[in-house]
């Protein structure tokens, strides 16, 4: 740490999410999102902050239908992923402790076109392509073990 410097102040941020699907013709789909971060445009799954008062299978839910547009019943935790970053929060620099909860939803009702304005665009993709179209590795990882989940090895 340099001098004069103060210490980074810590915070831990819990978020939930998810990986909807439904079955098509040609397979399985899932409902990915589309959003404008600081870097640029990045496909990701529909997630978000858990509120106060909310459990995360709430948050998920919530999500999936705020982002992705379309209610959806949760079938299944799928994993917990955590990392680290540094934001600016309340105009301080600070360590996040990141975790964000992901659960497997099967799409029940409703339009990808109805997403809400965070997002800018929804869409179902083909499972077997959603995993290369994500941002993030862990995001990846929720995908893949989505697929194993409805597409297990034939015995």
């Amino acid at each position: 740490m340099s001098a004069g410097r103060p210490p980074l102040a810590v915070r831990d941020q819990t978020s939930a999410g998810g990986v909807a699907y439904r079955r098509a013709e040609a397979g399985f789909e899932v409902a990915l999102v589309l959003v404008d971060a600081r870097r640029g445009a990045r496909w990701q799954l529909p997630k978000g902050t858990v509120d106060e008062g909310e459990t995360p299978e709430q948050a998920a839910t919530r999500e999936v239908r705020e982002e992705a547009g379309i209610a959806a019943e949760l079938e299944a935790p799928l994993e917990t992923i955590e990392y680290w970053f540094v934001a600016t929060d309340f105009g301080r620099r600070t360590r996040i402790h990141k975790r964000v909860h992901f659960f497997l939803f099967r799409y029940l009702a409703g339009d990808v076109a109805d997403h809400d304005h965070e997002v800018l665009e929804a869409r179902w993709v083909p499972l077997a392509e959603a995993e290369a179209m994500l941002a993030f590795p862990g995001e990846r990882r929720m995908v893949a073990l989505a697929r194993a989940w409805l597409e297990p090895p034939a015995a």
